[in-house]
């Protein structure tokens, strides 16, 4: 083979060849405060993880890709994806691989997950945040599912209990679904901040009338395309992008 055509069979492959799937990852910044935003698209497969083949809670990114690498595949973006007990279980509805690990929660109490309305992010056909009691009544086909709280935004509206000058700050992480349902934004500070300024950031920026609060102080995020690999708390429910090894 000549060296042009090495060349032109090295340049029909990356036009013949699907490029690797990612996260599209970006740091911005909104009001003077960091973010970081990774996009997923339907067509991509996006899955949650919490405990691997042994039954043992996974608990980090590192481990997830372990057990991805044993049957071929990769972590390309992952996030803590809801909150959890002591012992990592999940607070409330967990569905992995169409199998419920965890039933739905629709009373209110103390904490976070319990100033409702909470709600539920969904991973089917489409993307989609439900408000929980809602997603009781009616559950949607979902392959994957787990249930936080609250929710930042609901049908356009920030939740009603926010408010403007709240001093409740930490890192928050949490997701927002566009309204064709085709992306989701997961999405973490880089600094802290408030329920208000984040539900914001989903309603008024990435324009999603439906977001979910995940977490705060715990929140990691793993973005290598972004040299990106949070260390910290052992976690419960992670959300993660899989590609090929």
């Amino acid at each position: 083979m000549t060296v042009m055509t090495l060349r032109a069979f090295i340049l029909l492959c990356a036009l013949v060849m699907p490029a690797a799937a990612s996260a599209a990852c970006r740091d911005m910044d909104f009001e003077n405060q960091p973010y970081t935003v990774c996009e997923v698209t339907a067509d991509q497969d996006l899955r949650l993880f919490h405990t691997g083949a042994d039954g043992a809670v996974l608990g980090s990114f590192g481990r997830v890709d372990e057990a991805l690498g044993a049957t071929g595949e990769k972590l390309l973006f992952a996030m803590n994806a809801g909150m959890y007990h002591a012992d990592r279980a999940p607070v409330g509805l967990l569905v992995t691989d169409g199998v419920e690990r965890a039933r739905i929660i629709t009373s209110d109490g103390p904490g976070n997950f319990g100033l409702l309305p909470n709600g539920v992010f969904c991973i089917g056909a489409q993307f989609s945040v439900v408000e929980s009691r809602a997603f009781a009544a009616k559950p949607p086909a979902c392959r994957f599912a787990t249930q936080s709280g609250p929710m930042l935004a609901i049908d356009g509206a920030l939740h009603p209990r926010f408010l403007r000058d709240g001093d409740s700050r930490y890192i928050r992480n949490g997701v927002g679904v566009s309204r064709d349902g085709k992306t989701a934004f997961f999405v973490i500070s880089g600094r802290a901040v408030n329920f208000y300024d984040f539900g914001r950031l989903f309603r008024d920026v990435l324009k999603t009338p439906n977001a979910l609060y995940f977490d705060g102080k715990i929140s990691r995020l793993y973005a290598p395309e972004i040299r990106r690999n949070d260390f910290g708390f052992q976690m419960g429910p992670i959300v993660g992008l899989v590609g090929a090894k």
